[in-house]
């Protein structure tokens, strides 16, 4: 007979005996009593008590622990089956608590005799964990001490909970430009697979934004929205309004699976519409399945469709040990992820996802008649790093192997599985899952993954080449009707553009769709509605592409100051002066109006804006300097490099005017400034830097006095700015519109 044990007591995995799939037995024994054994079991998060053990010492075991303030421990969590960083749990030794004894202050302590028996093979020594990890342990699956905190009447909440509401779609912050008291809110991130943005969700997110946020609404690079902005007390209204309205926020932060991209072009072709199936399928096998989250916002009730079958089954399958049986989170476990894991899905050909910046990239493979028939996998890639330290990088993902589109969801598991047992636990600094196959090599690690997955991998597809695709402008979706992609200054809807949005939004019951590109797309427009929406969005200061300078156009900037504790330097405030520099460099070294380079700016070396892939990266390195990174691609194939540390704000168009003059005049055709850039050598391009004199007068191809007087000129580039241009690129593309439609002088 077994007898319910009261309290939930944290145990050290090396007093654990028997340890197999989430069950283990903990002997207590002192020099007066027999050895009594406690059974415990993580589907209920209980022990139990086994005989020989009187109704007599249960009731006064009951008593000592109950009186006891120090064993009122909250739920312990389970114990981890085969992870050696996973299961070291704290045991409260200060005052030991014989488990059958009438008095909390036992003359003979106990004893716990235990050794565990893992399933791999463990070290002596217990293996440190981070902080992080200590709190998720202890955490009741993401809820506790969260839910303590967000009743309390400070605007803050506490460390552990700080790390916990990640989880929950949100991060703690705080406006850096006030001084004095820190003045709290919380940022919010929704969860939107492939970027699919429904009529009723934009309008809620759009309604939320000007009633708890700070009246705008930011389109991230992970195709999601950011509310920011909104306080404490006010948290729960505005989760739980995005619930009810079919959204969610449920693991878009935090150490798991975060937002799976896929184009987000509407097209109705097979391959498209079969990648963003797959990211929505991806999506939901590695959402969280512990509950913990409607529990905290909509107090239990769940917002769920249904899912499909084969999701459910992938989940289920533990034919080859990839999950917890019978534990509230069959993949992830008590300790889920050992931190944030990417996931993209896309087509031959469209690298709009930024593909190979993820820890896993899943591509499409079709037949000659254009059915799928399975998968390229790439894996291993992430853009987070730290300054001067050289051993964290970006680095890019690199084929796995092939997979027939019937095994994907397992494929991925056994992955996601492989980076949880085996990622490092101890340091987050290095617990991505590139460090892991950094560290493996592709072999070892394509062989565990093959142990999970139950299958060799077949060898990977050959493709074709790789190309940015922004998607933007007017296109026809295949099915009769038009999408439309909009232009978007670093993801930022506010003030008119946000006005106009919902309007037309709201008028011809739009979905929308967000790009890995902090774009826009509206989706399901009949071709009756073009004219009247096109009129419509350029009185709302939305342009048609042709009138949007190209640098921005794949310009990217991370939020950065005020609200980013991580941020060294601005980041989207700045990048529309920095831009314009970038074009009046362009100008004065005689580049072409319609010239451009892939230019992304983040306020920290994190890669919030996946700086690393960039021609031009300009990543926060000091108050107003930049770390500079040359060598990326405009297909975003290559990784680049780090060229110059420290350069001051004031002092960029030093190294851009050399670098843009000798691109301009050394390059071969067609080629990029990245290309550019790796051809020539760091070292050929540091001697440009230091040699500069300056633009000799004569390599200016396009100087020309537009202006006569200061007065037009002040009133062109006030009307440019608008427009993030100076007032010379304004005039020209005005001149030049007018010399096309006036040939040999007859309107067109």
């Amino acid at each position: 007979m077994l007898y319910d044990f009261p309290v939930n007591v944290y145990v050290p995995k090396d007093r654990v005996t028997n340890l197999h799939q989430g069950y283990g037995f903990v002997e207590f024994c002192n020099e007066e009593d027999a050895n009594y054994i406690a059974f415990y079991s993580n589907s209920i998060n209980r022990f139990f008590m086994s005989v020989p053990m009187t109704a007599a010492a249960v009731g006064a075991a009951n008593t000592a622990l109950i009186k006891d303030p120090k064993i009122q421990l909250k739920t312990f969590n389970g114990l981890r089956s085969n992870n050696c960083y996973s299961s070291t749990y704290s045991l409260l030794l200060d005052k030991r608590i014989h488990p059958f004894s009438s008095s909390s202050t036992s003359t003979s302590p106990p004893l716990i005799r235990a050794v565990s028996t893992p399933l791999k093979q463990e070290t002596s020594v217990e293996t440190k964990r981070s902080k992080v990890e200590i709190f998720k342990e202890q955490s009741n699956f993401i809820r506790y001490p969260l839910n303590e905190e967000l009743l309390t009447d400070a605007p803050n909440i506490n460390e552990a909970a700080t790390q916990l509401i990640k989880f929950h779609g949100s991060y703690q912050q705080y406006n850096r430009d006030e001084r004095g008291a820190k003045s709290y809110s919380f940022m919010l991130r929704t969860k939107n697979p492939c970027g699919k943005v429904s009529n009723q969700l934009y309008l809620a997110m759009d309604d939320l934004a000007d009633q708890f946020g700070i009246g705008t609404l930011r389109l991230t690079t992970r195709q999601t929205f950011q509310l920011h902005g909104v306080v404490k007390k006010d948290l729960k209204t505005v989760m739980s309004t995005i619930i009810r309205n079919m959204g969610s926020t449920l693991g878009a932060c935090g150490d798991l699976n975060r937002n799976v991209l896929a184009p987000a072009a509407p097209f109705v072709r097979e391959d498209y519409l079969f990648a963003q199936q797959t990211a929505d399928n991806i999506a939901a096998l590695l959402t969280p399945q512990s509950g913990f989250y409607y529990d905290m916002w909509v107090d239990g009730e769940k917002f769920m469709t249904a899912e499909p079958s084969e999701v459910v089954k992938a989940r289920n399958d533990n034919s080859h040990g990839t999950n917890f049986p019978d534990s509230a989170e069959p993949i992830y476990g008590t300790q889920f992820l050992p931190r944030k894991f990417k996931v993209a899905v896309t087509v031959p050909t469209d690298n709009s996802v930024d593909l190979l910046t993820n820890d896993i990239g899943v591509v499409v493979v079709s037949d000659d008649n254009g059915e799928p028939q399975g998968f390229n996998i790439y894996v291993g890639g992430g853009m987070g790093r730290t300054h001067r330290i050289e051993t964290t990088f970006p680095r890019l993902a690199e084929p796995l192997g092939y997979v027939p589109k019937e095994d994907i969801l397992y494929a991925v598991k056994a992955i996601v599985v492989t980076q949880r047992e085996n990622g490092r636990r101890d340091d987050r600094r290095y617990s991505r899952m590139k460090y892991l196959i950094d560290s493996w090599g592709i072999e070892k690690f394509r062989s565990v993954v093959e142990q999970y997955y139950g299958k060799k991998f077949e060898p990977s597809r050959e493709l074709p080449e790789w190309e940015f695709k922004s998607h933007l402008g007017w296109h026809e979706q295949g099915d009769g009707r038009l999408f439309c992609g909009l232009h978007v200054d670093n993801g930022r809807v506010k003030g008119t553009m946000k006005k106009t949005l919902r309007e037309i939004i709201k008028k011809y019951n739009l979905n929308v769709r967000i790009t890995p590109n902090q774009n826009m797309i509206l989706c399901d427009i009949r071709p009756s509605w073009k004219r009247p929406i096109t009129v419509a969005l350029a009185q709302g200061g939305l342009l048609p592409t042709s009138y949007v300078d190209p640098l921005n156009i794949t310009a990217m900037a991370c939020p950065a100051l005020p609200l980013c504790p991580l941020a060294i330097t601005e980041a989207e405030r700045g990048t529309p002066e920095l831009l314009r520099r970038v074009r009046a460099v362009f100008e004065k070294v005689g580049l072409r109006h319609n010239e451009s380079i892939v230019v992304r700016v983040t306020g920290c070396p994190n890669g919030c804006a996946r700086p690393y892939m960039a021609e031009l990266g300009l990543v926060g390195d000091g108050p107003n300097s930049y770390q500079i990174w040359l060598g990326g691609t405009p297909a975003q194939t290559s990784l680049a490099r780090s060229f110059m540390n420290k350069v001051k704000i004031q002092e960029l168009e030093k190294v851009f005017e050399p670098l843009f003059y000798n691109w301009r005049l050394k390059r071969k055709s067609k080629e990029s400034f990245g290309d550019f850039t790796n051809r020539m050598g760091f070292e050929k391009l540091g001697e440009m830097v230091d040699k500069w004199e300056g633009v000799p007068k004569s390599s200016s191809r396009y100087y020309l006095k537009l202006f006569t007087d200061k007065e037009t000129y002040e009133a062109v580039d006030a009307i440019a700015r608008v427009e993030n241009k100076t007032a010379h690129q304004l005039a020209m593309e005005v001149i030049r519109n007018f010399a096309a439609s006036h040939q040999n002088g007859k309107s067109e």
